[in-house]
């Protein structure tokens, strides 16, 4: 089974691109496990048809620690499996915490476990890793692929850059990778060749370019994914394309981080930055 968690920029389009991804995957006959790592808990929501499912945090301050693996995980789309890890009551508590406990719940309820006939766990991770809840993916095996969808703007990259010093610094003592970077565009200027560019100096690739498209809203919309919206729309394509770019890649590396100074650089190489 892989593993794999998505990181990116706040408000970067995580959800939608996991969930249109794990719809592709699903279409190729892959099972899919996917499990929110947001307290908004709406990661899983298109592959539900707008279900908001009960978290996992919720069902345990509702039921207790007498909680069975069917009552934190919900059938979705192709056959995928939908789990919410939710978050503490706002104002309340870490949210980085419901990540941990969610995770350590899944393996003792045996979701992981052979028998349930997993080809992927997919973690969509809230913004940056900006503590150790919001790393618990990339730790301890938890995940081991890590993609960041970012776009050709400024604060994007910089947390695609920060997210890679993360990357580095887990890897170190285990056998987390980067596996590349998905432009999830918003039509800037060169983007694509801006990211390609990006994806070098931290070596790894951009494993799929993600047009932009307003079909993506309108499935929103009505609640589903793209491809189970409309399989036809060429967006639907795109989604194949990325689901295949990862069924298939072999492309996995400990990211080099740019310094500051050498990010900015690039920006204004590119015309996105204007030199002081």
């Amino acid at each position: 089974m892989r593993k794999v968690a998505i990181y990116g920029k706040g408000g970067i389009g995580k959800s939608t691109t996991t969930q249109n991804t794990v719809a592709g995957l699903a279409e190729m006959g892959r099972k899919v496990m996917v499990v929110g790592c947001d307290p908004k808990a709406d990661s899983t929501r298109l592959l539900l048809g707008g279900l908001a499912q009960k978290s996992v945090l919720d069902t345990l301050r509702e039921e207790g620690e007498d909680v069975e693996l069917e009552d934190i995980r919900k059938p979705g789309f192709g056959g995928t499996w939908c789990v919410e890890s939710g978050g503490p009551e706002p104002g309340v508590g870490c949210a980085g915490r419901g990540i941990i406990t969610s995770i350590n719940m899944l393996e003792s309820l045996g979701a992981y476990e052979e028998s349930e006939g997993l080809d992927y766990a997919f973690y969509d991770v809230l913004g940056d890793v900006v503590c150790g809840g919001f790393a618990m993916p990339i730790r301890d095996g938890k995940a081991q692929e890590i993609y960041i969808v970012c776009s050709g703007e400024m604060m994007a990259m910089y947390a695609a850059n920060n997210i890679c010093k993360g990357i580095m610094k887990y890897a170190e003592s285990g056998g987390v990778r980067l596996g590349g970077l998905i432009c999830n565009s918003r039509n800037t200027d060169r983007e694509a060749d801006l990211i390609t560019e990006l994806a070098a100096k931290l070596g790894t690739q951009m494993i799929y370019f993600v047009p932009r498209d307003n079909d993506v809203q309108r499935a929103e919309i009505n609640r589903k994914t793209v491809i189970e919206w409309d399989g036809s729309v060429p967006q639907a394509n795109e989604y194949r394309g990325l689901a295949k770019a990862i069924d298939e890649n072999e492309m996995f590396t400990i990211p080099t981080p740019l310094e500051i100074e050498d990010l900015e650089q690039l920006l204004m190489d590119y015309g996105i930055m204007e030199a002081a």
